[in-house]
């Protein structure tokens, strides 16, 4: 019996609109083979909202939010923004807000690599073959909330790196619990030799992982993490980590995969989850037509197995990318010497194929 459900898309600012579509398209398709009821509503966030209301995150788009039951996101950012740092209203404000807004605070990241993009990453073969990671990264705490300063003269600048227990203890328990489903290996990320947070972060992860002892765990320091990912990336299942960390090595995962555009992520907590993209705005290309719209429709398998329960579903998605991967057909930022062959296709094309292979 097919289930009711609201979905929130909010496009965002540069190639957001681009994705989202075929984010949302792959949905309607599944909804369609599946006796599945989906009403789709639209809101802004960032530079949009910003020129048309001023804010960043109109309250609209939060009332929205609230009365959905997933959020389809595309990309949040802006080339104005970027060359004047001056500027107090600034996309990315949204984002945060939102996050607090709907109390999302575990920004989940799975770096699972297609056999078929084996070539599209820096990264040799023989050590990326096999890898499946899943990030855990906290998102309500660090120094993105932090107490934030600048001196008089404007000489010098201070942003309060916090973390409080409870924060760490929620995200951990569901990065244990998801262990336990996966290969039973957890990683927790911090930089405990020098820094008080993380000190405070180390002590909470393995107080929580005394409940999980059939969960194998293990605590590096962030410089070494990282070393680790590119050396040996098939020895990580699931890796918990802070804000901070978490967004600086999840972008470095996504050349394992070989592309920002075939990462999917969700942000889950107590309300709607909020899965998107984890590619920027890329006003480069906006407007072009030449994005990569795989990480939105994995986005959008993602929330069907998270918020929506439906696993055959979700699947379905990720076989369907598989076998247009498998067909050669590739966007420009996944075509590669390995694939001289390859069928180099447009945002629509591309998105159209993987829409065409869903069973």
């Amino acid at each position: 019996m097919g289930i009711s459900k609201k979905i929130l898309v909010i496009p965002g600012d540069g190639i957001g609109r681009e994705v989202t579509l075929w984010g949302r398209t792959a949905l309607e398709r599944v909804a369609k083979k599946g006796g599945h009821s989906f009403t789709f509503r639209e809101g802004m966030m960032g530079h949009e909202a910003i020129e048309a209301t001023g804010s960043p995150l109109p309250e609209a788009t939060i009332s929205l939010a609230k009365a959905s039951d997933a959020i389809l996101f595309g990309a949040i950012g802006h080339q104005k923004y970027d060359q004047d740092p001056t500027l107090r209203v600034r996309p990315e404000q949204g984002l945060l807000s939102i996050r607090k807004e709907l109390g999302l605070y575990a920004n989940l990241r799975p770096v699972r690599l297609f056999d078929e993009l084996l070539g599209a990453s820096s990264i040799r073969e023989e050590i990326l073959r096999g890898t499946d990671i899943l990030f855990f990264r906290e998102l309500t705490g660090d120094v993105y909330f932090g107490e934030k300063k600048r001196s008089g003269d404007g000489n010098t600048a201070s942003d309060l790196m916090i973390y409080h227990r409870f924060e760490v203890e929620r995200i951990a328990h569901k990065a244990f619990e998801a262990a336990r489903t996966r290969r039973k290996k957890l990683c927790s990320v911090d930089k405990a030799n020098v820094l008080e947070s993380s000190r405070l972060w180390r002590e909470t992860v393995q107080q929580v992982a005394q409940s999980y002892p059939d969960v194998e765990t293990e605590h590096l320091f962030v410089d070494n993490a990282a070393m680790q990912l590119v050396r040996e990336p098939r020895r990580f299942d699931v890796i918990l980590t802070g804000n901070l960390f978490g967004d600086i090595l999840t972008d470095e995962a996504s050349q394992i995969a070989g592309s920002m555009g075939m990462l999917a992520s969700a942000s889950i907590g107590d309300q709607a989850g909020f899965y998107e993209p984890i590619h920027g705005s890329a006003h480069d290309i906006a407007g072009k037509g030449i994005a990569n719209p795989i990480a939105s429709i994995l986005s959008a398998a993602l929330m069907l197995e998270i918020s929506f329960g439906l696993k055959e579903e979700s699947a379905s998605l990720i076989r369907a990318v598989e076998t247009t991967l498998r067909q050669g057909f590739r966007t420009m930022d996944i075509a590669d010497k390995h694939t001289p062959n390859a069928r180099v296709l447009g945002t629509d094309a591309m998105g159209g194929k993987v829409v065409e292979a869903i069973q």
